[in-house]
């Protein structure tokens, strides 16, 4: 097998695309993260991707936007996975993807650089086709606006905290160009559930791919959870995609977090497959 590197959103895309799309649900991430490269292209100034190829066929991959994880791409054939490891020079932070690929991408860069792999966060992707209904939550919905970009930031930043469970989870100056961007975008934003004139959830959406988008982030203060503001929300900002004429909606959630898992299954969203980020660190 042969693995090229190529450069820039275009180039990446045009290489990648059908191999991404033998599974858009499970790749939602690595397309969205194309099609914001193209859109915004201040929020990743920079995307490199990795071909697989065996003879003339792609058969694998992955996506990375400097200084961040790589992204694998699930692979059509065997082999594929420990030819990208073997061709990564990059000292990787970390990297992502489904799983069992991400698992042996993992095992074998890190067996190849003298590191060890430590798991930062075990997730689900879910897929929606047909929206169920939740029960009604005291409130209402609006799309934020260019002034609530610093409450999305500390929403946003609240979310990586928690997802990763520790103080400061998250690139300040990143997750603002990523907030501005997403409230400056005609296809990606942030829905707001209000109740008593008070913002009490928040459910972003962007990352478009072909026939779908990525609904997430999700996030209600501890303080006003256990009433329905993070279900209605998510209801809401998924009926919105689908009268946009979405066919999909993908979402991921942490597998600590039993309650969400359970909610998002009650919306229609259905399991996709497991998916990991995991840290290399020094042994």
């Amino acid at each position: 097998m042969e693995v090229e590197w190529v450069t820039g959103p275009d180039a990446v895309e045009r290489a990648l695309r059908d191999v991404l799309l033998v599974d858009e649900a499970r790749h939602n991430l690595q397309l969205g993260l194309l099609a914001t490269a193209r859109s915004s292209p201040e929020v990743y100034p920079e995307l490199v991707g990795w071909v697989v190829r065996d003879g003339s066929r792609v058969v694998g991959g992955a996506i990375r936007t400097p200084p961040h994880n790589l992204v694998v791409i699930g692979p059509i054939a065997d082999c594929a996975v420990e030819a990208l490891a073997a061709s990564v020079a990059d000292e990787l932070p970390g990297a992502v993807g489904g799983a069992p690929e991400i698992d042996r991408f993992a095992a074998a860069y890190a067996a190849g650089h003298g590191l060890d792999v430590v798991t930062r966060v075990d997730q689900r992707i879910y897929e929606l086709r047909t929206l169920a209904e939740p029960p009604t939550a005291p409130g209402s919905f609006r799309l934020a606006g260019h002034h609530d970009a610093d409450l999305v930031f500390e929403r946003f930043a609240a979310f990586a905290e928690e997802i990763h469970r520790v103080d400061g989870g998250h690139d300040e100056a990143q997750l603002r160009r990523s907030v501005e961007a997403r409230l400056a975008s005609e296809i990606g934003g942030v829905g707001l559930w209000e109740d008593e004139a008070e913002v009490v959830s928040l459910a972003g959406f962007g990352g478009p791919t072909p026939n779908g988008i990525r609904i997430g982030p999700v996030h209600t203060p501890h303080a006003r959870r256990g009433r329905g503001y993070g279900t209605a929300v998510t209801a809401a900002v998924t009926r919105l995609q689908l009268e946009r004429g979405r066919m999909l909606c993908f979402l991921y959630t942490d597998l600590a977090n039993p309650t969400s898992n359970a909610i998002y299954q009650r919306l229609g969203y259905v399991p996709v497959c497991d998916s990991r980020e995991v840290a290399f660190v020094a042994r």
